[in-house]
C-alpha cells in the first residue's frame, strides 16, 4: 500500500466516524471499498479489526444500506456502489442536521413548543430502509408498521421491530396472508393486523406505512421500474402525519384483525 492510499484510507475512515459510522464499521467499509468481494478473514486482515467484530460491523452495515452480501461458502462482502453509498450517508447527514436545527430552534424560543414540520421525499429503498430502521428505534410510545411487500421485511427492519420495548405500543399490518405468517413468526410480540383496505381487495401498491409517536410518518409506494420511494413526514400538525394518525384511527375503529 502506497503512502498515498494509506493516507486516503485514514482520512475515509475519519470522515465516515464524523458522519455517524463508529471506527470498525468505517475501517470494514472502506477496506471493502478497496478490496471487494472479500471474506471477513480478508476483511480482518486489511482492515485491522478483530475477526468477531467484523461480522458485527458488516451487520450494521448491510442494514443501513452500505454494504451487500454474497452467500457463497465462505460468506463474501461488499460496499455497495460509491454513487448510492453517498446518497445514503447525504441522507443520514441531513437528518443530523435538521434534528440540531430543530434542537437549537428551541433554545433559541426558550423551549416554547411551537409545532415543528418537516416533509421530504425519499427515493431509493436503502435509505427508505435506514429511515425506517431510525423510526421505530427513536420510538418512544408508539409504533405502527404495514408491510405491502415481504421485500419491505428485510433483516435489519425486522430486528428493529423486534427490538421495540415492552412499553412501547406496536402494531403490525400487513398486505396478504403469506405476509401475516411471516411477521407473525418474525415479530412475534407485536399485535398483528389485517388492514381494512386490503380485505376489500382495493387496488393499493403500497410499499410500507409507518406510523412512530404519532409525530412521525413514513409511507411508500412501489412503482415501476424506478422501485420504491416514500414521503416522510414529522410534526404533530403535518398533513402526512394528520392523514397518517386518521387512517390508523379508522382501521382501530373497523377493528381490522389478521
Amino acid at each position: 500500500m502506497t503512502d498515498t492510499e494509506e493516507k486516503s484510507r485514514k482520512l475515509a475512515t475519519e470522515t465516515l466516524q464524523q458522519l455517524g459510522l463508529k471506527e470498525y464499521e468505517a475501517k470494514v467499509f472502506v477496506s471493502l471499498c478497496g478490496s471487494p468481494m472479500s471474506t471477513a478473514k480478508e476483511v480482518s486482515e486489511a482492515a485491522g479489526v478483530p475477526r468477531p467484530r467484523v461480522y458485527d460491523a458488516i451487520r450494521i452495515l448491510e442494514a443501513r444500506g452500505l454494504v451487500e452480501t454474497e452467500h457463497t461458502n465462505p460468506k463474501k462482502f461488499d460496499a455497495v456502489p460509491l454513487e448510492r453509498a453517498t446518497e445514503i450517508l447525504q441522507q443520514r447527514y441531513d437528518d443530523r442536521i435538521q434534528r440540531v436545527r430543530d434542537a437549537l430552534n428551541e433554545v433559541r424560543e426558550g423551549g416554547d413548543d411551537e409545532p415543528v414540520h418537516e416533509t421530504r421525499t425519499i427515493t431509493d429503498t436503502a435509505s427508505i430502509d435506514v429511515a425506517t430502521q431510525e423510526m421505530i428505534d427513536d420510538a418512544e410510545s408508539g409504533v405502527v408498521f404495514v408491510a405491502g411487500t415481504e421485500a419491505v421485511l428485510n433483516e435489519g427492519v425486522v430486528e428493529s421491530l423486534g427490538g421495540v420495548g415492552e412499553d412501547i405500543s406496536l402494531n403490525v399490518g400487513f398486505l396478504g396472508r403469506g405476509i401475516g405468517r411471516l411477521i407473525r413468526d418474525e415479530v412475534p410480540e407485536g399485535y398483528v393486523f389485517r388492514p381494512e383496505f386490503d380485505r376489500r381487495e382495493d387496488e393499493v401498491e403500497l410499499g410500507r406505512f409507518v406510523l412512530v409517536d404519532e409525530e412521525k410518518a413514513l409511507v411508500s409506494s412501489l412503482t415501476a421500474p424506478t422501485g420504491e420511494r416514500a414521503v416522510f413526514g414529522r410534526g404533530t400538525g403535518n398533513g402526512l402525519v394528520v392523514l397518517a394518525r386518521r387512517l390508523v384511527a379508522q382501521e382501530t375503529a373497523s377493528g381490522g384483525g389478521g
